[in-house]
């Protein structure tokens, strides 16, 4: 055979003649034709390729570990301040003195303010790292809506607590302290009196935040303003329920205070189904 011959004959796995050179993904004789010749991970042109088990697993682990150093910043910083934090959450006692009963209860409370303090101070960032975790499975009108839901949420949930404390606390507290005090001798435990605060702080700052849950419900199709206007009755019953529940003192007038602004926030979340 002639050198012309051999430098002519096709060589296989050598590109087709008039495939582009560079640039493009390139056709080779012999090759099966169902190929993928997409982007680097194999997924066909114009789609994202899907991350791994793994993948999720390890892009968990780095927000979790973020998320869980900013804690113990925030934290360290809290002990700064966490005096003032528990003189402010016994303000409602009035001259009262709450009491230790424990060697060691009132350091083990201090921590936990401590650490109370250091979670509210962390959360804009741990909501971001949640966000930033679930960001690539959302589409673009989801990320839209959490735009608004994480500034809305923490600002219903704060005007909840704000309200505990300013309205419902000097009206709770005052009533449970005088409540039989010609017979019992009321000696409140600091750790019992800041996990009941706390709680109640907690519990109606959620509660707060039920005009914009339905307004996310309205949204994605769940309820409707029609639907909620239809059933007012079965929620102001629930409503009573849930007042009874959070009420701190058995006496209608504080239980009233917790229903009333309950009953006001449904109606605000049935007008905003309706915009919605």
């Amino acid at each position: 055979m002639s050198d012309a011959s051999v430098s002519d004959a096709p060589v296989s796995g050598a590109p087709v003649s008039g495939a582009p050179v560079s640039g493009a993904p390139v056709a080779f004789k012999g090759a099966p034709a169902d190929v993928p010749t997409g982007g680097p991970d194999g997924a066909p042109d114009g789609e994202k390729a899907v991350m791994p088990l793994m993948g999720h697993l390890r892009e968990l682990r780095t927000r979790l570990v973020r998320a869980a150093i900013a804690l113990a910043i925030t934290t360290a910083i809290s002990f700064i301040f966490t005096k003032q934090v528990i003189e402010f959450l016994i303000v409602p006692m009035g001259d009262t003195l709450p009491q230790a009963l424990k060697p060691t209860e009132v350091i083990g409370n201090y921590m936990k303010v401590a650490l109370l303090c250091g979670v509210i101070l962390a959360m804009p960032f741990i909501v971001y790292q949640i966000a930033r975790f679930v960001a690539p499975g959302m589409t673009a009108k989801e990320k839209r809506y959490m735009l608004f839901l994480v500034p809305g949420a923490t600002i219903c949930f704060v005007t909840g607590a704000a309200f505990a404390y300013f309205i419902m606390m000097p009206a709770a507290i005052p009533f449970l302290l005088g409540f039989l005090s010609d017979i019992i001798e009321q000696q409140w435990a600091i750790g019992e009196y800041l996990s009941f605060i706390t709680s109640l702080l907690f519990w109606i700052g959620v509660a707060f935040e039920l005009p914009l849950f339905v307004y996310f419900l309205a949204k994605l199709g769940i309820v409707n303003a029609q639907m909620l206007s239809k059933n007012r009755k079965y929620a102001i019953v629930i409503i009573a329920v849930l007042a009874a529940v959070i009420t701190p003192t058995v006496d209608p007038l504080n239980m009233m205070l917790v229903m009333g602004p309950l009953i006001i926030l449904y109606e605000l979340g049935v007008l905003l189904a309706k915009i919605a």
